[in-house]
C-alpha cells in the first residue's frame, strides 16, 4: 500500500480484527436452510410471522446486527413505537408468492459507512411513528398485476411530514474484541413521538439440536451490567448506559404456538416481544438469566431531538467503564475518512466519492455468517424428529459433502442471504480495492473441498447448488491478483494464484465433461444466471425436445479458456511447467472458436443480422436433425465479446517455448488460425490478440450494441434489444406460443420469479465485463479502430472512448445530474429533494432499461457494488 493509515495497520492484523463483524443475517426465515417441510416451500415453511417465536437451526437474523465470526453471540436493535402489532426485531418483506414481482424487502434502511476490519460501522434505519403497514403492503402487492409497479413503503404515505425516526446504528471498537454500540434515534417529525429502544444480546441456539452441547448463559451482574458465558467463546461483560430494565428469555421455540403444547411453561424466544407489546410481566424479572436479553429504554422524543443509547461489550478481563465512549467514535470515524481518502485520491467529484464509499459500506455490511451442513440437514439432528423422507430425494440431495460455516459475501443480505458462485466472483473485484486478502479468501473458499463438489462443480446457490452459474471464477481470480499486485508491488501473491488455479483446473474439466455432452466444443450450460433471457427455461427439459447450443454458454467457456491461459502464463514466468498448460488452453480456445463458426454450416454467428444467436437443435432420432436459430437479440449475443485476451510482446519474449508452440500450432492449423483475429498481425506495440471476433464481426456487434433503438440506454447496455418492444420474438410448438418481449423493468412473467428479469433492464456485472473487454480490445487496436457513438451519429469514437462512455453512463445511475436528480431514484420526488433522503443510496439488483430507476433487490451492493470499481478505474484514467 502507498498509504499506511490506522485502518491499514489493522488490516495487517486482519484475522484478529475480523473475529467480530456485521455477520448477522438480515433474513434467516424463508431460507432453504430453515425449511424442514415436506414440499420444499421454504418461504411458507418458515414465514416472517414465525421468526419471533421459533428458534433458527442454522443462523440468526436481526436489525443492524453484529456477531462473532461463528455467530455464537449476537447483538442487534429492537424498536417499538407504541403502535406496531409486533416488536421490530428484523426487516419485513414479501415472500415470492406475496409480491406481484416476487420477493421484496419493504423497509427503508441504508449502509452509510464501514471499514473492512469493522473498526467502524454506521447504518441508518427509518422507523415510522405510525403503525407499520404490514397488512397493507401484503394486500396491495397481492392485488396488483405483473403489469403494475410494486407497492413500496414510501407509497403508503407513512413517511409524509417526516413522521418517523432516523435510527442510526453505529459500532466502534477500541480493540479487536472490545466493542461499543451507539444507537441514535432522531425524531424527524413535527410532534413528540413515543419510542421503545431495546439493544438485544443473545446466543445462537446450538443446544436444541445435539445431545452433548453445553448451553451458554446470560445473567445480570449488576445495575446495567450483563455477563455472557459461552463454552468456546469465553466470558464477556455487557455494560449499558443508565440502568434500563433488562428482560430475559430463552432463544428457543415457543412450544405453545408451534408444538401444540398449551401447558408448556417457560420464557421462550418471543417472551420479550410479549413483555414489551402486551405488558406480560413474567419476562424480565430483576436478576434474571437466559440465553437472550434486551435492555429496555423508553422515552417520549420531542421533535428534532435525539434519544441516544450506548452499550459496551468487552471481555470480562477488560477494565470496565463507559468512559471515552463518544471520543472513540470520533477517532474511528476520522480513521475511516483517512482510509477512504487514501483509496479515493484522484476521485475529484465529491458525489462520486459518496457513491463509492456507500457502495463499499454496503459490501462490508453484507459479509454474513453462513452455516449449512447439507448432510445433517438431509438426515436430521439427533435431538429432533427426522425430516420428511422426501428430503433425501429432493433439493441438494447430491451435495451431502457441503458443510459451510464461514463468513461470506452475500448478494443482498435480505433478498439473497446466501452465497452464489458468480455473484461472489463479481463481489471480489470491488472488495479487493479495500481488502484484497478478504477477496482472495472468498475466491479460494468456494474451491475448498467442503464447497466444491467432488466432481469439480462449484456450488451455485442454496436453492439449487447443482444449477450452473457462468464460469467467471477464473476471471475474478486473475483480476483480484492484478489489483493486489498493484497494491503490494513485486510479483504479487503467486501462492494464491497457484492454489486457485489448481482447483479451477478441476472445475474446467467438469464443464468440459458435463456441459459439452456431444464433444463438439459447443456448450449447453442451461440456466447460466441469466434467468428468463431466453424463450425457454434453459435449466429444464425443453418442451420441443432436443437441446440448445448456447452462444453465451460457449462464449463463457472461450473466456474461461483465455482466463486460465493467462493465469498459467503468469505462473510460467516462475515455473516453466505451466507453459504446457497455457498451450493446452490456447488450443481449447481455438477449438471452441471453430465450433462457434461451423455449427450447421454457418456457426452461431448470423452474418445477415450481424449477431450471435442460440440455436435449437431438434433431433428426430436418426442422424438427421433440424437446426433452428433463436433470433432473440439479447445479451446472449454480446457475451462473445468477453472472450478476449491481449498478449504483450514482453510476455512472449520471456516465454519463448510457449510462443514457439503457438506459432507451430497456427502454422499447421491454418483453419483455426484464421479464427483468432489475425494472430499473425501485430497490433499496437506489437501486441497479439486472441478473440472470438475479427474486425468485421466486432463492428457488427458494436453497431447493434451502440444503437439507442436497440441496446444502448442512457444508463448502460440493456440485456435485451429494444426492437423486441414492437417486434417480440415468437416461437410456436405443439399449439403453444412462446414469446420474448422487451420488458425494461420488472418481469411480466413467472419464469424464475418476477424480480429476475433479463428482458430489457441494465445489469451492472455484464456491463462491467463489456467495459473491461472493450478496454482490452483497445490495447490491441489502439486509436485506429473507430465506430459511430451512438450508432447512426457523425461522432466516431475509439473503442476506449466507447468503454469510457459506458462507464460514465453506469456511474451516473447514482450521481446527481444537472438538475440534482439521481436516475436510480426514478420518479420519487422525496428521494430527489428531501435532504434526509437524497444522499442515501440503494444499490439495486438491476436498472430500468429506459429511465435507470432501481429495480429488483434493493440492497444488492454485491455485484452492483462494481460501480465502486468503475469509479476507481476512471480515476486511473487508463484502459486495463
Amino acid at each position: 500500500m502507498t498509504d499506511e493509515t490506522a485502518e491499514h495497520v489493522r488490516l495487517a492484523d486482519g484475522a484478529r480484527w475480523k473475529a467480530w463483524g456485521p455477520y448477522l443475517s438480515e433474513r434467516q426465515w424463508g431460507t432453504v436452510r430453515e425449511d424442514y417441510s415436506r414440499d420444499g416451500a421454504a418461504w411458507e415453511s418458515f414465514p416472517h410471522d414465525h421468526a419471533r417465536s421459533r428458534a433458527y437451526r442454522w443462523g440468526e437474523d436481526g436489525l443492524g446486527g453484529f456477531s462473532d465470526q461463528q455467530q455464537r453471540l449476537c447483538l442487534s436493535v429492537a424498536l417499538w413505537n407504541g403502535r406496531d402489532p409486533i416488536l421490530k426485531e428484523r426487516l419485513f418483506g414479501l415472500t415470492n408468492r406475496e409480491g406481484n414481482h416476487g420477493e421484496d424487502v419493504k423497509e427503508l434502511y441504508y449502509y452509510l459507512d464501514a471499514t473492512p476490519t469493522h473498526s467502524y460501522l454506521r447504518m441508518l434505519y427509518k422507523y415510522p411513528h405510525a403503525a407499520f403497514p404490514y397488512e397493507q403492503l401484503v394486500a396491495e402487492n397481492r392485488r396488483r398485476s405483473k403489469q403494475d409497479r410494486e407497492f413500496e413503503l414510501l407509497d403508503t404515505g407513512i413517511f409524509d411530514e417526516s413522521r418517523y425516526f432516523d435510527v442510526e446504528i453505529e459500532y466502534a471498537r477500541s480493540d479487536a474484541d472490545d466493542l461499543r454500540m451507539r444507537i441514535t434515534a432522531i425524531n424527524r417529525g413535527p410532534d413528540a413521538a413515543e419510542l421503545h429502544l431495546l439493544p438485544q444480546l443473545w446466543f445462537r441456539n446450538t443446544w436444541s439440536w445435539e445431545t452433548d452441547v453445553e448451553k451458554p448463559r446470560l445473567e445480570q451482574a449488576g445495575p446495567g451490567v450483563l455477563r455472557a458465558e459461552h463454552e468456546t467463546l469465553g466470558t464477556f461483560r455487557i455494560e449499558l448506559e443508565g440502568e434500563p430494565s433488562i428482560h430475559f428469555c430463552e432463544n428457543e421455540t415457543n412450544p405453545r404456538l408451534h408444538f401444540g403444547q398449551p401447558e408448556a411453561r417457560g420464557l421462550f424466544k418471543d417472551a420479550i416481544h410479549e413483555r414489551v407489546i402486551h405488558g406480560r410481566t413474567e419476562a424480565g424479572a430483576p436478576g434474571g438469566t437466559g440465553t437472550k436479553a434486551a435492555a429496555h429504554y423508553h422515552r417520549l422524543v420531542e421533535p428534532g431531538t435525539a434519544m441516544v443509547v450506548r452499550l459496551r461489550l468487552s471481555p470480562e478481563t477488560a477494565e470496565p467503564g463507559l468512559g471515552g465512549f463518544d471520543e472513540l467514535f470520533a477517532v474511528r470515524h476520522e480513521e475511516a475518512d483517512a482510509f477512504y481518502d487514501s483509496i479515493q485520491r484522484g476521485v475529484d467529484d465529491p458525489d462520486q466519492r459518496l457513491v463509492q464509499r456507500q457502495a463499499f459500506a454496503g459490501m462490508i455490511w453484507s459479509k454474513q455468517y453462513y452455516g449449512y451442513d447439507v448432510a445433517k440437514w438431509l438426515d436430521g439432528d439427533p435431538a429432533q424428529p427426522p425430516p420428511p423422507p422426501e428430503r433425501k430425494q429432493g433439493r441438494n440431495a447430491d451435495w451431502r459433502h457441503l458443510n459451510n460455516a464461514d463468513i461470506l459475501s452475500m448478494p443482498d443480505a435480505w433478498e439473497y442471504p446466501w452465497y452464489a458462485a458468480w455473484d461472489l466472483a463479481f463481489h471480489a473485484i470491488p472488495l479487493a480495492l479495500v481488502d484484497a486478502e478478504f477477496a482472495k479468501e472468498q475466491l479460494l473458499l468456494l474451491t475448498r473441498e467442503w464447497y466444491m463438489h467432488p466432481n469439480g462443480q462449484l456450488p451455485a446457490y442454496e436453492w439449487a447448488f447443482g444449477d450452473v452459474n457462468p464460469p467467471v471464477h477464473g476471471w475474478a481470480a486473475w483480476r483480484v491478483f492484478e489489483i493486489d499486485r498493484r497494491q503490494r508491488g513485486g510479483d504479487g501473491d503467486l501462492a494464491f494464484l497457484e492454489r486457485v488455479f489448481h482447483k479451477l483446473l478441476l472445475n474446467f474439466t467438469w464443464w468440459v465433461n458435463r456441459k459439452d455432452a456431444h464433444g463438439d466444443h459447443l456448450f449447453r450450460g442451461g440456466f447460466l444466471g441469466l434467468d428468463n433471457i431466453g424463450v425457454f427455461d434453459r435449466s429444464a427439459p425443453l418442451p420441443t425436445g432436443g437441446h440448445i447450443d448456447q452462444s453465451d454458454g460457449t462464449a463463457w467457456m472461450a473466456m474461461y479458456c483465455l482466463n486460465l491461459m493467462r493465469i498459467s502464463l503468469e505462473l510460467a514466468l516462475h515455473n516453466p511447467v505451466y507453459e504446457d498448460i497455457a498451450t493446452k488452453f490456447f488450443e481449447h480456445f481455438l477449438y471452441i472458436a471453430s465450433a462457434m463458426d461451423q455449427i450447421a454450416g454457418r456457426g452461431l454467428w448470423d452474418e445477415e443480422d450481424g449477431f450471435f444467436y442460440d440455436w435449437l437443435d431438434l433431433h428426430d432420432g436418426d442422424a438427421a436433425c433440424r437446426m433452428i436459430p433463436l433470433r432473440i437479440r439479447s445479451m446472449v449475443g454480446l457475451i462473445p465479446l468477453f472472450a478476449v485476451e491481449v498478449l504483450e510482446p514482453e510476455l512472449l519474449e520471456r516465454l519463448p517455448a510457449f510462443a514457439a508452440r503457438l506459432e507451430w500450432f497456427l502454422a499447421h492449423r491454418p483453419d483455426l488460425a484464421a479464427l483468432v483475429s489475425h494472430w499473425e498481425v501485430p497490433g499496437v506495440g506489437q501486441r497479439r490478440l486472441l478473440s472470438l471476433l475479427r474486425g468485421h464481426r466486432m463492428r457488427c456487434l458494436l453497431h447493434r450494441m451502440l444503437d439507442e433503438n436497440e441496446f444502448l440506454s442512457p444508463h448502460g447496455i440493456r440485456s435485451l434489444s429494444k426492437i423486441h418492444r414492437d417486434a417480440p420474438f415468437r416461437f410456436e410448438h405443439g399449439g403453444q406460443e412462446y414469446r420474448v418481449g422487451y420488458t425494461p423493468a420488472e418481469s411480466d412473467s413467472n419464469l424464475f420469479g418476477g424480480n429476475s428479469n433479463w428482458r430489457g433492464p441494465v445489469w451492472m456485472p455484464l456491463n462491467y465485463l463489456l467495459v473491461e473487454s472493450l478496454e482490452t480490445f483497445h490495447r490491441y487496436y489502439g486509436d485506429r479502430f473507430r465506430v459511430p457513438l451512438p450508432t447512426g451519429s457523425q461522432h466516431h469514437a475509439t473503442i476506449a472512448e466507447v468503454a469510457s462512455e459506458l462507464s460514465r453512463r453506469l456511474i451516473h445511475l447514482f450521481v446527481r445530474d444537472e438538475g440534482g436528480r439521481r436516475p436510480v431514484f426514478g420518479e420519487r420526488e422525496q428521494l430527489h429533494r428531501d435532504p434526509l433522503f437524497c444522499d442515501h443510496l440503494l444499490f439495486y439488483e438491476y436498472f430500468h432499461g429506459d429511465d435507470g430507476r432501481g429495480v429488483g433487490a434493493s440492497h444488492q451492493t454485491g455485484w452492483t457494488g462494481l460501480v465502486a470499481a468503475l469509479i476507481q478505474d476512471r480515476k486511473l484514467n487508463r484502459p486495463r
